[in-house]
């Protein structure tokens, strides 16, 4: 695997974008996370599908045109949110459909054979071109930028956002920047794991860290190391076997968040019953 590494440019691409999407995982994810926004985060990601398929129709490249509708994803979700109080899932499973269903409207009036948009439906890392790393490290770079400036901002309005609005922050705009943040993360992760399976690369680092450690910035750092160990393990996987790298890289997040899970909870309850015994002794 090593002199693969060093011989074929499509692995060091694919081991530089699993770096790229564990930082941007590991920084968004545990506040996806913990402001409970996954299925929002959902409706982003499958709404820049209609981008895809604007990109291939018009002949300019589908992950910009999946750039531009995660954007405006994110800004009309975040407009709704704020106007009304009875925000609910609906919305979200409004654009959740209309971006898809836009995709393969735009795909379908495209002539002769349509594209292959498997990659970008369920990822392939080892497809990733030169243009779409250097996409990702310009977005990389801007949500590590926004989410380091602004540390004490966003820890204030995740833990206590009453807290936040005497201090005199604008909370509002924190949220939409918020959405914001999640749509350049979700074009960050396309070509690693897919549209469809988006959701489970921004959740499952940023929970299993949660399990270990309740400290915001520890469980950034470790989201981050999750995210890392996971997208190399899957890539290596799929480069052997020669399956779908997206796949296997879901697949082995979850089973690695399962694993922690019981392991935490059999801790947890032999110290409590360890307690339980010194307490009758």
């Amino acid at each position: 695997m090593i002199e693969a590494i060093l011989n074929y440019r499509f692995l060091q691409y694919a081991i530089i974008a699993a770096l790229l999407s564990s930082i941007v995982c590991g920084l968004i994810g545990v506040i996806i996370v913990e402001k409970k926004l996954v299925m929002m985060s959902g409706g982003i990601a499958h709404t820049s599908y209609g981008g895809v398929g604007l990109g291939y129709l018009l002949g300019f490249e589908p992950i910009l045109g999946a750039f531009i509708f995660s954007i405006l994803a994110a800004l009309g979700i975040g407009f709704i949110k704020n106007k009304s109080t009875g925000f609910s899932d609906v919305v979200i499973g409004l654009f959740w459909s209309l971006g898809m269903s836009l995709g393969i409207l735009f795909i379908g009036l495209m002539p002769g054979y349509p594209p292959n948009v498997t990659t970008y439906l369920f990822g392939n890392i080892l497809s990733v071109t030169s243009f779409d790393l250097i996409l990702m490290v310009i977005l990389t770079v801007v949500v590590l930028l926004v989410i380091t400036i602004f540390y004490q901002d966003w820890k204030a309005h995740l833990f206590d956002q009453e807290f936040t609005k005497i201090l005199g922050k604008k909370t509002k705009l924190l949220e939409n920047a918020l959405l914001i943040l999640i749509a350049l993360t979700v074009v960050v992760l396309i070509r690693v794991v897919g549209i469809v399976l988006v959701i489970a690369l921004l959740t499952a680092p940023a929970a299993t860290a949660s399990l270990i450690t309740k400290k915001l910035s520890l469980r950034m750092t470790y989201s981050i190391g999750f995210g890392l160990i996971f997208s190399l393990v899957g890539l290596w996987i799929s480069y052997v076997v020669d399956i779908a790298s997206g796949a296997v890289i879901v697949f082995f997040s979850i089973l690695c968040y399962v694993s922690v899970y019981l392991i935490v909870r059999m801790i947890k309850k032999r110290k409590s019953i360890l307690s339980l015994k010194e307490g009758l002794q």
